[in-house]
């Protein structure tokens, strides 16, 4: 279940579709966190392509870290690629492949268009309009970095996860750090290690060839 989490949380199953109870506190969009945000979509728009190490950190409730692991994330356009400790997910916008490599296993689906997930592409572009209410929670300096704190509520009210947090390096505009907050006391971060923009990187590096994982077993539920 755990493993399930994990890649969930990076493709954005958990935290579009799970991050859902609106505070009406919050009320209307601030148009300061507006500005950060659309500066670091226009920032990605720019870029051809992108290679991001993270840190991934699971949290109990009263912040007993359970679980942290590595990983890197490969994008292209609307194609990613990510890394997990013996994950894979891989899109290339047509078709994406799970696999677990404890179980020697790829499973393959056809990609949703019409998906709200958040995949890797939609994190760093303009995803926040539609779905979400959020707010300038002010500034921290971490690491030698200024960050800029926005507070996002999704606009469902009806799932597990109420509140998320996306840290932004004021510098580079880029996100830094993202913070996933369940109702059940759980976290869920993961900090940005490196970035690395317009990295020569081919389509073949976003789709799954099984001759280079002999034996794997393929459940294709397309």
């Amino acid at each position: 279940m755990k493993k399930i989490i994990l890649v969930a949380m990076l493709t954005g199953s958990v935290v579009m579709n799970g991050m859902a109870q609106t505070r009406g506190s919050l009320g209307a969009n601030d148009p300061k966190a507006k500005s950060i945000l659309d500066n670091v979509s226009k920032r990605f728009s720019t870029l051809k392509s992108v290679v991001a190490n993270f840190i991934l950190k699971v949290e109990g409730a009263n912040n007993s870290v359970t679980d942290t692991k590595k990983g890197t994330v490969y994008m292209k356009g609307a194609k990613y690629k990510v890394t997990l400790d013996g994950q894979e997910i891989i899109s290339d916008n047509k078709t994406s492949w799970t696999y677990a490599k404890d179980a020697n296993e790829v499973t393959i689906n056809n990609v949703d268009q019409n998906s709200s997930a958040l995949t890797p592409a939609k994190l760093f572009t303009n995803f926040y309009d539609k779905d979400y209410l959020y707010r300038l929670d002010g500034e921290s300096n971490e690491k030698g970095k200024v960050l800029q704190n926005i507070e996002m509520t999704p606009t469902d009210k009806s799932k597990n996860i109420f509140k998320v947090m996306v840290s932004i390096d004021k510098k580079n505009q880029s996100i830094s750090r993202m913070k996933v907050f369940e109702k059940n006391g759980n976290h869920y971060t993961y900090e940005i290690t490196s970035f690395t923009p317009n990295t020569n990187l081919t389509d073949a590096t976003f789709t799954f060839d099984p001759k280079k994982y002999p034996g794997v077993e393929v459940v294709d539920l397309r």
